[in-house]
């Protein structure tokens, strides 16, 4: 699979686009107002603990405490026996200071989620500062190669007389011993900076922070196979060159400064598939379509098959459509980055093989996928559903904020709706009055829909009215008001 990269910087925002076969598949986007924290280490100062919650809110320095829960405490005693939990007041004390890293970015109300298991990542290697243990990564499948360097790593470790665990990282099989080497006495040496710093602080604050995204995303999402890595700063693309000169020299050759009048997202197209990422809806080749939906709670993505009759009968044209939605699903999650857990509805099927097939079509596109994913089967209804671990917000949170116009709900009343509010506002106005006030009118400031609603199609209903209470109703269009908003104020001695 033919992979670029694509890092857009300016002033105020940088972007990292992921492609894959010319199709954007991943995106970054810190902003200098508020890039992630995850990844950032803090000491911390144990604010607030909740046994019911087996929790702690920990000061870190942020707006919001961090949220500990017990079982992210690194080496907690476990009971074997019943593998209860202990409680988390028998583990920390209100006031106690611990070193954290975030593992989730805030998110919404909620502050960031910590841990005490601190994982210190390079190109190579994931130092553990308090784990005695070399591990492999899953995805490195191949058991001689994972002996290998399991064995390098471990002989590295005693050379270096470093007690520290490591986990050996997907990118680095084939790595050679002076590869690894250099991973593990620069981890080795950071974490005694970082370990240093911590004890000498004292209060809470940041004691590391993690690479900028842009550096981040070359030391973890970048191949040997990549064709190219464009960057348009030329501050940016030097301190690239640096990185890449120091950790990844096989790929020199490959970065390139774009240096054109045509912006770098608009020359491969990107900007046009961030506004369709935007979109609920996603079309797909056969003409069926997903509508995935974002809420709080989780992800929910339904499967239709739109104008898509097929050619075939019923059963096979749902099959081609599900079939076709279970590989665009995992790589719509990753580009919009969406995390927790996710339903799909796919079509209803009668063949079990069908069933079968479509669930193996969403397992192998999944496995594209670095983020750690958990499927279930489909069940009877057509529903699967997976986890998407989460770490940062989603693309429609950076972006996006809740619409006024509906305050967030997805719909807004209808103009005919607020008028209907308006008369009603009106009546209990009046009812506290025993009699007219003598001279004074009624003005109501509205949207234009909604006057202008007033005015034609109500007019009736506001003659009506007038009559009834007893004041003439007057109007003002307020051209900054959503199709709800709107005012009612009694003007008096207008006579």
């Amino acid at each position: 699979m033919k992979e670029d990269v694509l890092i857009n910087v300016n002033a105020f925002e940088t972007r990292v686009a992921l492609l894959q076969n010319g199709t954007l598949a991943e995106l970054h986007l810190e902003r200098s107002t508020g890039g992630s924290v995850t990844g950032n280490l803090y000491r911390g100062r144990v604010a607030r603990i909740l046994p019911g919650m087996q929790a702690a809110f920990v000061e870190i320095g942020l707006a919001r405490p961090g949220f500990l829960h017990v079982r992210d405490l690194q080496g907690m005693p476990r009971d074997d026996a019943e593998g209860a939990q202990p409680c988390i007041s028998s583990l920390l004390r209100e006031g106690q200071n611990l070193l954290v890293q975030v593992a989730k970015d805030p998110l919404a109300s909620k502050g960031a989620r910590l841990t005490t298991q601190i994982a210190l990542p390079s190109r190579l290697l994931v130092l553990m500062p308090e784990v005695d243990h070399v591990g492999v990564s899953q995805r490195i499948e191949d058991e001689n190669e994972r002996e290998r360097l399991r064995g390098l790593v471990a002989g590295l470790r005693d050379e270096a007389q470093c007690s520290h665990g490591f986990i050996v990282r997907t990118v680095a099989e084939g790595a050679g011993e002076a590869e690894l080497r250099a991973d593990l006495l620069f981890l080795s040496r950071m974490w005694q900076r970082i370990d240093a710093w911590q004890r000498a602080c004292s209060g809470a604050g940041l004691v590391y922070e993690e690479l900028p995204v842009q550096i981040r995303v070359i030391r973890d999402l970048v191949s040997p196979e990549v064709a190219s890595i464009r960057i348009d700063c030329r501050d940016t693309f030097e301190r690239a060159a640096r990185f890449v000169a120091r950790f990844l020299p096989e790929l020199g050759g490959r970065l390139v400064w774009h240096d054109e009048p045509v912006a770098l997202f608009d020359r491969f197209g990107v900007e046009d598939e961030i506004r369709r990422a935007l979109e609920r809806r996603v079309p797909l080749k056969s003409g069926g379509h997903l509508v995935i939906e974002q809420t709080e709670a989780m992800i929910t993505i339904d499967v239709n098959t739109g104008g898509f009759v097929g050619s075939h009968n019923q059963e096979e044209t749902v099959f081609r459509t599900n079939l076709e939605a279970a590989a665009v699903v995992p790589r719509q999650l990753r580009l919009r980055n969406l995390g927790g857990i996710v339903v799909i509805d796919f079509i209803d099927m009668e063949d079990p093989e069908h069933q079968r097939q479509v669930l193996r079509a969403l397992e192998k596109a999944c496995e594209q996928d670095p983020a750690r994913i958990r499927l279930s089967g489909i069940s009877s209804l057509g529903l699967v559903e997976m986890s998407r671990k989460r770490t940062r917000e989603s693309l429609l949170q950076l972006v996006c904020e809740p619409c006024p116009e509906c305050r967030g709900r997805g719909f807004a009343r209808t103009p005919e709706s607020t008028c209907h509010e308006i008369f009603r506002a009106i009546l209990r106005d009046a009812a506290k009055r025993t009699r007219p006030v003598k001279g004074g009118a009624y003005l109501v400031r509205a949207g234009s829909r909604v006057i202008d609603r007033l005015i034609d199609e109500n007019a009736v209903d506001v003659a009506t009215l007038s009559d009834r209470i007893g004041q003439p109703l007057r109007f003002q269009v307020e051209p900054c008001y959503g199709v709800e908003e709107f005012d009612v104020v009694l003007m008096q001695n207008l006579s």
